[in-house]
């Protein structure tokens, strides 16, 4: 019995020894591999050190937002001395004795006087320098005395999709809610919005325009959209916007504002080609003129009721009945759209037309001029 005992226990420490020697074999294989080949377990290791770190950090637009505050003003306008209208407006330069105010056309242009607000409740009256209904742009001056801030001008051109902006305004009721904040993002670039300057359903013309989801109410207009380095960037206007939809706003890009307001503060008149025509679109010219426009062959443009004599359209050959389906190689699908192409053009260009003339397509060289 003590023979079997010993052999047993010999027979053990055999197993012992080799399961000791099979871990530190596999040990040292492993060390191996990660020493001559450490991509595969490194990469593990970065990706889990990688996802673990990640944090987003909102520190709000605070400091963007006292950059701008007190340059912002409320625009009150009278008639009679009855307050007609309130909207937003904020100075952009001063030169000389005197501060410019940018702010839209349409705030002020029913008005016989404008007086601006600013934060500290001050109220300063202005005097216009200029305003242009077709770029809904205005500009006021008073005694740059009267200012505590200017406003610091960016560059729409250099604002992304999803860049975050705010506005500052004075929405609703200006006693009420003036200096509110609102934030979103740039939500579009080079937005085609019809604008009417009718109040009607129908667009006179279109405007380029960024679009954002920062909320614009009705006595913002005029006001700034800015971005989060505090750098005026567009002109909020809700002209611009369609109503009945939630989170679309339209501003005018800083460039086509200041671009106007250079002009409008030396008291020029903004002046712009004019075809010399009389139109209508061709949905609307067909209704009223089925028989004659029956089986024309195209679905859309401009129909030419009447030609003014001497005009650059009669120079060019636009005769009464045409159909203008293009112009500077551009399909022409409404009269807003054409007033469109047509005011990106200067006095003196000559622009290439093509309209339909019964059967015939015709292309016509106009000289554009001013018109008189």
């Amino acid at each position: 019995m003590k023979e079997e005992y010993k052999t047993s226990k010999s027979s053990d420490g055999k197993y012992w020894l080799i399961a000791i020697l099979m871990f530190f074999l596999g040990a040292g294989g492993l060390y191996l591999l990660m020493y001559y080949f450490p991509e595969p377990f490194m990469k593990t290791v970065n990706e889990q050190v990688e996802t673990r770190n990640v944090t987003i950090v909102d520190n709000g637009i605070s400091e963007a937002v006292d950059k701008i505050y007190d340059a912002v003003v409320v625009v009150r306008t009278f008639q009679n001395k009855q307050l007609y209208a309130t909207g937003t407006g904020f100075v952009y330069k001063t030169e000389g004795k005197k501060a410019y105010i940018l702010t839209n056309n349409h705030v002020i242009e029913k008005g016989d006087s404008v007086m601006v607000e600013f934060s500290n409740g001050d109220l300063v009256e202005t005097s216009v320098a200029g305003k242009d209904a077709y770029s809904d742009i205005a500009v006021l001056t008073i005694e740059d005395a009267k200012i505590d801030k200017v406003a610091e001008i960016g560059s729409s051109e250099d604002a992304k999709v999803g860049d975050t902006v705010f506005t500052v305004g004075a929405p609703l009721d200006a006693d009420s809610y003036s200096g509110t904040v609102t934030r979103g993002i740039v939500s579009g670039k080079n937005r085609l919005v019809g604008v009417s300057l009718s109040n009607s359903s129908t667009n006179d013309m279109m405007m380029s325009v960024l679009q954002t989801d920062a909320a614009i109410n009705s006595g913002n207009s005029g006001g700034p959209l800015v971005n989060a380095n505090g750098q005026v960037i567009g002109i909020t206007s809700l002209k611009l916007a369609d109503t009945g939809v939630e989170g679309m706003g339209f501003a005018i890009p800083i460039e086509t504002a200041t671009n106007f307001a250079s002009k409008l503060e030396k008291g020029e008149t903004i002046k712009r080609p004019f075809l010399g025509i009389s139109m209508r679109n061709l949905a609307d010219a067909v209704y009223l003129y089925y028989p004659r426009l029956n089986n024309i062959g195209v679905d859309s443009g401009v129909y030419v009721e009447d030609v003014n004599s001497d005009s650059p359209a009669d120079k060019a050959g636009i005769k009464d009945g045409d159909i203008i389906v293009e112009m500077g190689g551009k399909e022409v699908t409404s009269i807003a759209y054409l007033r469109y192409l047509l005011f990106n053009y200067n006095v003196g260009d000559k622009v290439k037309v093509k309209v339909v003339r019964g059967k015939e397509t015709k292309e016509l060289e106009i000289v554009l001029s001013e018109s008189v």
